[in-house]
């Protein structure tokens, strides 16, 4: 296929309706008049061969060939964007729209409670943040992507922020009606909080790690989670046991609403990355998002 500025007119309209939600309202950004916007997505559809949005009298939204060709153009709009901001010599200033998707944890434990440090740090930023665990198309529409876990995405940048041992705990009255487990084996007798991968939508297996010992326990419980602040809620309640990171945990461990279970057995650690897609020299706003992630992650 043949470059054609046409081509990225369109993309630029793509990327309007995307962040607008509408063809109204993507008009009003661009300048434009709606039916402007719809023929404009239409030569764009015409030309890549596949519909990318359904249409629909309320609402505009990305097929899934839309989504993913959204995912892949994304990055290099940012790059054209960043090529732009360096040749007025503004590749230095932090300012404009960040868009993130952070790990649920991460940003309720120790992100949001330091945002207000790196807002003033940055005046002239605005911080676009969602929170989600999910990994499929993690950078569509984003510029950064925090989750935890070992990278697996090749065509990204990962950068490792972290290391959070894996800690199992209970509520005190929890453990006064149950008992304390005094081994992993123990646990088979127990109502587990079982936490859901968002890979492949089952629980995620319980290990317990001491020296060269590894140790997998089949954990029952009636509930299953995907938000971890809702579980350790749950857990706190006295709902039964839970496995959390230790990164976030210590208020309710300090506070004594949870104690830690089989201490000896807490090696196992998991890794939380940072991602932005695979350029040379990511622009000023995503370089100071990463240090300043990186400072808090370290501090907390």
């Amino acid at each position: 296929m043949g470059f054609d500025a046409r081509l990225l007119t369109g993309i630029g309209v793509l990327a309007a309706v995307v962040e607008a939600g509408n063809f109204v309202r993507a008009g009003e950004v661009l300048g434009l008049t709606p039916s402007g916007v719809s023929r404009a997505v239409a030569r764009l559809e015409a030309r890549v061969g596949v519909r990318l949005f359904d249409r629909s009298p309320r609402a505009v939204t990305l097929t899934e060939e839309g989504r993913r060709f959204h995912a892949q153009v994304t990055p290099l709009l940012a790059g054209l964007e960043e090529a732009a901001l360096d040749a007025a010599g503004a590749a230095a200033t932090v300012d404009g729209r960040l868009r993130v998707s952070v790990d649920p944890w991460f940003a309720r434990m120790v992100l949001a409670p330091r945002l207000p440090d790196f807002t003033a740090r940055y005046p002239g930023l605005v911080l676009d943040m969602t929170v989600s665990n999910h990994r499929e198309e993690m950078m569509a529409g984003v510029d950064v992507a925090v989750r935890f876990g070992p990278p697996d995405v090749a065509s990204l940048i990962a950068r490792k922020l972290l290391e959070t041992r894996v800690l199992t705990c209970a509520a005190p009255d929890y453990l006064a009606r149950r008992g304390t487990p005094a081994a992993p084996q123990d646990l088979e007798g127990h109502e587990g909080v079982l936490f859901r991968n968002p890979q492949t939508g089952l629980p995620f297996g319980w290990e317990f790690h001491r020296g060269a010992e590894r140790v997998t326990v089949a954990v029952a419980g009636r509930v299953v989670m995907d938000d971890p602040s809702v579980a350790v809620a749950a857990c706190v309640a006295g709902q039964g046991v839970f496995q959390s990171f230790e990164l976030g945990l210590g208020p309710w461990l300090a506070s004594g609403q949870l104690v830690q279970v089989l201490p000896d057995w807490a090696e196992e650690r998991y890794p939380l990355y940072a991602y932005h897609p695979s350029r040379h020299l990511p622009p000023a706003k995503v370089r100071a998002f990463l240090d300043f992630v990186q400072e808090v992650a370290v501090g907390a």
